[in-house]
């Protein structure tokens, strides 16, 4: 007479099953698997589990079985099956993949597995299979943009050599602007966040005015000098300048890596620089923020501080955001620039070519 065996689980085992056991988007399959193997650890007979369950003491069996051979994995993911091959399939997704890549819908600006399987004349299961099966998805896009810049290689030599390869007796600082914060007040109370359900906001909400934060991110440490503004003109633009050289130390060079924002190049503050010589500025390349590492830091407090915030004023804003400054100088941590010229280039270079093909068909 066959015996069933012993299910024996460790602890992190155990808090996985309790989770798939209860989880509400965890498919009802492997709820149903974890509440089996929870009630065998416990020494029950697969009769009375299945009495328990409302299932087959078969099925029961089964999944006793293979939990016992090969644990977790054996039971979130069913065995791979057999089948006759997929002959229409195979037929079918060379088509499927050239209508995808190379033809557009009449009235929309990409297929969907309905408008195409209608135009094809067949299943939209069998569009879906094909483009997961090949990695395309229409309804996604991503942005970019090459820089047009006459001076790009220069000004990109010029700032990477900055990071990788920094002057000695010298400050490498990488300063901008996160112009029109807004202070947001929602309309109506979220729900906080409990276990199995995520905290909820309103999509709508009241404006309460709006701030300027002026930063310059300290390449070699992570530390981060910061000040809020209500505008952001090159009066402003001086002020944060001075400040900057008020808390670096005076006997160091400052080396500035900025944008080319009108601001950072009007007469005044051309002639302010002009009277401070320990100050000197790189601007990177046109249509080139990525090569500013402090916006790699502003994409930082706007997802951990600002966009889930709730401020019923400016005042409370400007706090929030010299609070996370304040918190985050106290344990800096640097950005490490590890792209080479050449491997940018070469990026570039690839991009560029596969535009100008575009353009000329």
């Amino acid at each position: 007479m066959r015996t069933a065996p012993v299910i024996v689980a460790n602890d992190d085992d155990l808090l996985t099953l309790r989770r798939w056991s209860c989880g509400r988007s965890t498919p009802a399959r492997l709820v149903l698997r974890a509440k089996v193997i929870l009630a065998a650890v416990e020494g029950k007979t697969n009769d009375v589990i299945a009495e328990e369950l409302g299932t087959d003491p078969g099925l029961v069996g089964r999944w006793r079985r293979r939990f016992s051979a090969g644990g977790l994995s054996s039971i979130e993911k069913d065995a791979p099956r057999g089948g006759r091959p997929a002959t229409s399939r195979k037929r079918l997704a060379g088509k499927i993949i050239e209508w995808t890549t190379g033809h557009k819908p009449r009235n929309a600006t990409h297929w969907s597995t309905r408008t195409l399987a209608a135009e094809l004349g067949v299943s939209r299961a069998m569009v879906n299979r094909v483009w997961r099966a090949n990695g395309l998805k229409p309804h996604l896009i991503r942005t970019f943009k090459l820089s047009n810049d006459r001076r790009f290689v220069e000004k990109l030599t010029d700032v990477v050599g900055l990071y990788l390869n920094p002057p000695e007796h010298a400050l490498v600082l990488s300063v901008d602007e996160k112009s029109q914060i807004q202070a947001l007040d929602r309309t109506q109370p979220g729900l906080p966040l409990k276990k199995g359900r995520c905290g909820t906001m309103t999509h709508d909400y009241k404006r309460n005015g709006t701030t300027t934060l002026f930063a310059a991110l300290n390449v070699a440490e992570g530390k981060l000098i910061g000040t809020c503004m209500p505008r952001h003109r090159h009066q402003e633009w001086i002020k944060f300048l001075k400040q900057i050289d008020e808390q670096t130390p005076p006997d160091l060079d400052l080396h500035l890596i900025a944008d080319n924002y009108a601001t950072h190049k009007h007469p005044r503050v051309l002639a302010w620089l002009k009277r401070h010589p320990r100050f000197h500025m790189h601007f990177t390349p046109t249509s080139s923020s990525w090569l500013n590492l402090v916006e790699r830091w502003f994409r930082e407090i706007t997802d951990k501080r600002i966009r889930r915030g709730v401020f019923h004023n400016v005042e409370q804003l400007i706090s929030a955001i010299t609070d996370y400054i304040e918190n985050h100088n106290q344990r800096p941590q640097a950005f490490v620039w590890t792209a080479s010229v050449e491997k940018i280039l070469a990026k570039v270079r690839r991009a560029r070519e596969v535009l100008d093909k575009v353009q000329s068909e």
